[in-house]
């Protein structure tokens, strides 16, 4: 089972539902992403600072050799830590990040938190312009932008990033900086949707998922889904892959929507943009 394919402002299609694999150990990273290409996922989501970027790779290239997926049917990304940020430490940044993976061409590129106290994500930007016009990243984008690191870039930038990946659940819905992407034709992209695991015993998600007879795992992909959102999950073990991305087809209701809508209590798992780097 494979997951709907997204359109970016790039032209590149992206997988809706994607396999993360932050805290994913270096060790076992092979393993488990050729589990997760093995069960359908296309989009595999890594970064500099999870140090498992060889192991992607490894995985991504044996599944290739083996001829379970050729490289033009999957959508690899990767991120740029906070202490590579500046034009030509991102391009040493992007090179080494390359180089661990083994991969002919990266699909996305990410600058991993806006770091403000840097001041330096536009010129960091900039050289992700000049990898995109190159051709070896296929689509550029940032991650942890706020609305306000966002529109100083857009006043900067040429090439508009395709997606911003933020922390979204149902606890944190993230809706002005959502319709801020809109407007603005970037895609929304939710890393740790089930907020590290929290919302799973969240009791409002525990009596939706027991009136629909759906995990809450899946409720939660599901009403995703439906916002137009991809998402990237973490799991470790081979029937939580599985079910993460094997998905009913059926459409929440509006009236299940408004409940989930009614969740949003604004609260972070993870940290916040303005703070880190």
């Amino acid at each position: 089972m494979t997951s709907p394919l997204l359109t970016l402002n790039s032209g590149a299609r992206i997988p809706s539902q994607g396999y993360g694999v932050y805290k994913v150990p270096p060790q076992e990273t092979a393993r488990l992403v050729r589990q997760a290409i093995d069960a359908g996922y296309r989009l595999i989501d890594t970064a500099a600072f999870y140090l498992n970027e060889e192991g992607v790779g490894q995985a991504v290239r044996q599944a290739i050799s083996d001829g379970v997926v050729s490289r033009n049917e999957l959508f690899i990304t990767s991120k740029l830590w906070n202490d590579q940020q500046g034009y030509d430490s991102a391009l040493r940044g992007f090179k080494e990040s390359h180089q661990r993976l083994g991969l002919d061409y990266l699909d996305l590129f990410l600058i991993h938190w806006p770091a403000p106290a840097q001041d330096k994500y536009l010129e960091t930007y900039r050289a992700f312009e000049a990898l995109a016009a190159d051709g070896v990243v296929r689509s550029i984008g940032v991650s942890n932008f706020l609305i306000e690191h966002l529109e100083r870039l857009l006043q900067e930038c040429t090439v508009r990033p395709s997606l911003n990946q933020v922390e979204l659940h149902p606890w944190l819905q993230q809706g002005p900086l959502r319709a801020f992407h809109a407007q603005h034709g970037i895609l929304t992209q939710a890393w740790s949707p089930l907020a590290r695991g929290q919302v799973l015993n969240d009791p409002g998600l525990l009596e939706l998922s027991a009136e629909l007879g759906l995990p809450v795992a899946q409720l939660v992909l599901c009403w995703l889904r439906e916002l137009g959102i991809s998402a990237i999950p973490k799991a470790s073990s081979e029937a939580r892959i599985r079910q993460n991305l094997e998905l009913p087809t059926m459409q929440l209701s509006p009236q299940t929507m408004a409940r989930i809508a009614a969740l949003d209590r604004f609260q972070r798992v993870g940290s916040d943009p303005r703070t880190v780097g």
